[in-house]
């Protein structure tokens, strides 16, 4: 049998490059379950460093726009999270305060609501609601921050059956009747 020669290439030609095959894309992203919140603010660069100090949140990502506004951010309370940016009105884009005030509130769930709601308020939220048991099994409360979002905050303590759900809550609005 004869011997086989070794290819080679000829000098000078580039070597092939590797076939670069692209991971399967996932339409919805890990991080993104669910609905996600995007706030609208003025000054988000303020309402950033209150999400942090009030809330313990973590800032994930942030991309400024020209002049020093903020055109994305990311940040997350626990698991939760939440995106934001400066209002930009003429792109619709308004806060709260441009409206008056938000029809729309953030409900968040926290290990203990009453430090959470204590930490939020010493920092500038507005407590609108104070933190009490309701009679579907949560402890919670309400407030909004300096930028005009509401939240209700809450600590579930209590797995209630939809039968007592609903004997606490005719009990409650037959209360408030009165």
């Amino acid at each position: 049998m004869a011997k086989q020669k070794k290819r080679t290439k000829p000098a000078g030609l580039p070597k092939p490059k590797k076939r670069i095959v692209a991971k399967k894309v996932n339409p919805i992203p890990e991080n993104m379950r669910g609905a996600t919140p995007y706030l609208y603010v003025r000054n988000a660069v303020a309402a950033i460093d209150f999400y942090k100090r009030a809330f313990g949140a973590k800032e994930l990502s942030r991309m400024e726009a020209p002049p020093g506004m903020i055109g994305h951010a990311e940040l997350k309370v626990g698991t939760a999270l939440f995106m934001l940016s400066d209002e930009y009105e003429q792109m619709g884009l308004k806060s709260p305060q441009s409206y008056g005030g938000s029809p729309v509130s953030i409900s968040l769930y926290v290990k203990n609501v009453d430090t959470f709601v204590e930490q939020a308020a010493a920092a500038g939220a507005t407590i609108l609601r104070p933190v009490a048991d309701q009679f579907y099994g949560d402890r919670s409360g309400k407030l909004e921050d300096p930028f005009g979002h509401t939240w209700m905050i809450a600590t579930h303590r209590e797995n209630v059956s939809p039968k007592e759900m609903k004997k606490r809550a005719a009990a409650l609005f037959t209360a408030q009747q009165t």
